[in-house]
């Protein structure tokens, strides 16, 4: 059994630089952090000096602690957790735990130690606590070289107030902004590679996201939204997502494409879409609407297309992977655990009725004049009461 009591350490950078919302942002991401490793055993998470620590409860092993690591880094907000010991501020002690928190890196050949001392009333500065530790870490681990620049293991040392706190396992976060911090956004969510990117870097902006699924059923089956809701699950793990709506279009497509020019018919299902997104976040009082368009990369995201789209909405339309490739959209995709779902084959409403030749350059009169053959109103009405609401865990509703 281990000597100490383990602990996580979570450092926040963009918080940090909130100056008088500070606080508030703190207990946002304690909040969080609370409800997310709810099944873990945590004694308690409080803030000790610019930092926010978890306490587990004494006998968790390192497994269990290496699990809690795992999932802290993904949380927004988190710029990085270390995973150590709380001990007394004696300094044989503090050696002893960092000896432990060593120990748990498994191999290396070279570390260094920052020690920090956050109250004068302890009587040995860092300087002298830096050389006191690496010596006793030496001793245990003769065969590893002490470097101050780029060692294997850095060993960190805190002390506080009333404790010291020791780690070595330290690992990044994904940094930005609690969930939460900045207000409610719907994002439009195919089960594609792109708009899940999408909504996890809103989140990550601290935006509390749900999720519009716009379906092809009946004229297709049901398969996508099998996958956005198993994408919605991933999201969920780290409290990006509250809520999934799905909205099935299959039959009011095959009635637009029964009429309008080929060429527009993109345009016309993409501005039905952002007027139902854009009900749906009046009544769920969002901000905004995110879709994970990329500029260029398909027929309907030119910079033409993209301005007759927004100008079916009142609200704002973000689109944060708009300068991204998809080499690099792909990439987060994996980093998130996304991309093995979205590279699952299922038709929906972006392959139903497609033209052969879409339209590239939209032009706003050729646009409205397609729309008065539609009562979009009265469309919007009974498309609506056919939505179907998803919940999904997150902090703050339970």
């Amino acid at each position: 059994m281990d000597r100490f009591q383990r602990i996580c350490l979570v450092h926040y950078h963009e918080i940090g630089l909130k100056g008088h919302n500070r606080a508030d942002f703190e207990n946002l991401l304690i909040a969080n952090l609370r409800f997310l490793l709810r099944d873990f055993p945590v004694v308690t998470i409080r803030r000790i000096s610019g930092r926010i620590c978890v306490f587990l409860k004494e006998g968790t092993d390192y497994a269990r602690a290496e699990e809690a690591v795992a999932l802290i880094r993904r949380v927004p907000g988190v710029a990085r957790v270390s995973c150590g010991y709380k001990c007394e501020r004696d300094i044989e002690v503090m050696a002893q735990a960092a000896i432990d928190a060593v120990r748990d890196v498994g191999e290396f050949s070279s570390f260094r130690i920052t020690a920090r001392r956050n109250h004068t009333d302890f009587p040995i500065c860092s300087m002298d606590m830096n050389v006191m530790l690496g010596d006793a870490v030496s001793e245990a681990f003769p065969e590893a070289k002490v470097i101050m620049k780029d060692p294997d293991v850095n060993v960190g040392v805190e002390v506080v107030e009333a404790a010291a706190y020791v780690y070595a396992l330290s690992l990044p976060g994904i940094g930005g902004l609690p969930v939460g911090s900045a207000g409610k956004v719907v994002c439009l969510m195919s089960s594609g590679i792109d708009s899940p990117v999408a909504a996890w870097r809103m989140a990550r902006r601290g935006a509390r996201i749900i999720a519009v699924h716009f379906s092809g059923r009946p004229q297709v089956s049901s398969a996508s939204e099998f996958l956005v809701d198993d994408i919605a699950h991933v999201l969920e793990k780290t409290g990006c997502i509250s809520k999934v709506y799905i909205v099935p279009i299959g039959d009011y497509q095959r009635d637009i494409a029964l009429v309008v020019p080929p060429a527009l018919r993109i345009i016309m299902y993409r501005r039905l879409m952002y007027r139902l997104a854009e009900r749906i976040a009046f009544r769920e009082h969002a901000g905004a609407l995110v879709t994970g368009e990329s500029l260029g990369q398909v027929a309907s995201q030119t910079l033409d297309n993209i301005r007759a789209t927004d100008a079916a909405v009142e609200l704002p339309v973000l689109r944060p992977l708009i300068g991204s490739d998809k080499l690099e959209i792909i990439n987060q995709a994996k980093e998130l655990g996304t991309y093995e779902i979205s590279s699952e084959q299922a038709p929906d409403c972006c392959t139903l009725f497609m033209p052969r030749s879409p339209e590239t350059h939209a032009k706003m009169p050729a646009v409205l004049d397609a729309e008065k053959l539609f009562p979009w109103e009265e469309w919007m009405d009974d498309i609506l009461e056919t939505a179907e609401v998803h919940r999904y865990a997150e902090p703050g509703r339970h």
